[in-house]
């Protein structure tokens, strides 16, 4: 599957662990929605997905990507309740970067 640059990176810094590449993902601006919370900013976006990186140590597997709806369903897993879960990850871009994200089951 093909998935634009941008959300590879995010799904590879996910993967990794890693906080700052996935917040190099976003614009300056970005705003990410999930489980009824919305982070707003890049610095904002680093310390959600850290906080949930060492809570839940999720991974994710991309299953489909729509390209017209800018959709990316994939696999998440974890320590989490209910793991594995399919997601959808519904996004906005601005030059080449991540405006905003809506997470949703």
């Amino acid at each position: 599957m093909k998935l634009p640059e941008v959300i590879s990176a995010l799904v590879e810094a996910q993967d990794n662990f890693d906080g700052a590449a996935y917040a190099d993902c976003f614009t300056e601006s970005a705003v990410v929605f999930d489980e009824g919370k919305t982070h707003n900013g890049k610095k904002e976006i680093k310390h959600w997905i850290e906080k949930a990186n060492r809570e839940y140590q999720v991974t994710m597997k991309p299953l489909e990507y729509s390209e017209g709806e800018q959709t990316l369903k994939a696999e998440i897993s974890g320590s989490f309740p209910g793991s594995p879960l399919v997601l959808s990850y519904k996004f906005g871009f601005k030059d080449k970067k991540i405006q905003s994200l809506r997470i949703v089951q």
